[in-house]
């Protein structure tokens, strides 16, 4: 008997060790890309505490123009931001998660204009951006001290498609990494396209045309963001003219179209602007939001057999324009960025039914459009 005793105190401070490794983070930071058009003058990065939900303001680098996406680099020493101008570029900064700050290091420019979508591979070899107005998408490798190298590749997408407005030639939207960072897709607005690229990380010509090289939606849908299911097996797309989300199997780069489902109510009349797509990180929920007169955040429960949605809930989004979001790792809350109305709400939302409800939280920030995460070291 003693002998056990003996064992298990030996034990407890080996069990205690690793429990301790293992639970999640009580705080991150939020690092908030927005437009500078208004009162925001570049990036700036708050607190965010996951046992309340609640915000506190580090730091801001000033001087950014218009950083609308960033990306954040695995280890977490950098931030990228695109710079959604006519003469597009892509800025670089190191990252300090104790106290927030960032700091420049170099910009570069993207080959196309209104840079806005940027990621970065796990190895941080190559960033990823999407050219709208540029009609393309481009690839800029990283230097180790974390600074951009000019681009070394990019691919220009052709063509049209049947809004005669917004779809008159190519205006790709995204370029996300498959979870196996195998290919890279990329969404074009204006062709109706998703494009799939293979990835092979090299040095010339790091991304190519994979066999098939897209798949269309509907004409007039203007393809947009992409996410994936966490079993790795479903994409889903958000399309901002259609207002749907379009959900496809997925398998070794290849797409086949499963299901296509609105994100209106019935008899909606207005303008709409779907813009982003998250799935929870419990992989049981999937959240859209809309812009235009809808200003809403629909909620689907996933199928975990063949990732179907089923419709759960519409909520108001909490302000005007309500862009990008996130939720956080630890999958309690969801928090909006409001371009239109300058404020991020923070929402608690339920683990089990995936349902929206309270409101947290709400903070003034000028004209919001991109929100992310990074561990608060």
């Amino acid at each position: 008997m003693k002998k056990s005793l003996l064992m298990i105190a030996m034990l407890l401070p080996i069990i205690t060790s690793a429990q301790k490794k293992t639970e999640s983070p009580k705080s991150f930071d939020l690092i908030v890309g927005a437009y500078t058009s208004g009162s925001s003058k570049g990036i700036a990065v708050y607190r965010f505490y996951t046992e309340t939900g609640r915000l506190a303001y580090l730091s801001q680098i000033d001087d950014v123009s218009n950083p609308s996406y960033l990306t954040v680099s695995n280890n977490n020493k950098f931030v990228y931001a695109v710079n959604e101008n006519d003469n597009g570029e892509v800025s670089s900064f190191s990252f300090e998660p104790k106290t927030g700050k960032l700091t420049f290091i170099n910009k570069v420019s993207t080959l196309g204009g209104a840079p806005c979508y940027i990621s970065v591979d796990k190895d941080q070899k190559n960033l990823f951006v999407a050219n709208y107005s540029g009609g393309n998408i481009a690839v800029l490798p990283i230097n180790e001290d974390g600074s951009i190298a000019p681009a070394v590749q990019t691919i220009k997408d052709d063509g049209h498609s049947v809004n005669k407005e917004r779809q008159e030639k190519a205006h790709v939207h995204t370029a996300v990494l498959s979870p196996d960072e195998k290919y890279v897709l990329y969404t074009d607005l204006g062709t109706d396209k998703i494009n799939i690229t293979k990835y092979k990380g090299g040095k010339s010509n790091p991304i190519v045309p994979a066999k098939p090289a897209f798949v269309s939606v509907k004409p007039g849908y203007g393809p947009r963001h992409l996410a994936f299911s966490n079993n790795k097996k479903t994409m889903y797309l958000i399309t901002e003219m259609g207002s749907t989300v379009v959900v496809f199997d997925y398998n070794n780069g290849k797409l086949k179209q499963r299901q296509d489902i609105s994100l209106l109510p019935d008899g909606f009349k207005g303008e709409t602007g779907a813009a982003d797509i998250h799935v929870s990180p419990n992989g049981k929920f999937l959240y859209a939001t809309n812009r235009g007169d809808a200003n809403d955040i629909s909620v689907f429960a996933i199928n975990q057999e063949n990732g179907e949605l089923t419709f759960i809930e519409r909520k108001p989004s909490g302000g005007k324009g309500p862009r990008n979001f996130v939720i956080d790792p630890t999958g309690q809350y969801l928090l909006v960025a409001h371009q239109n109305s300058d404020n991020i709400t923070v929402y608690k939302i339920d683990e089990n039914t995936g349902k929206i409800t309270s409101t947290v939280a709400r903070i003034t920030v000028g004209n919001p459009v991109c929100l992310k995460f990074a561990p608060a070291m």
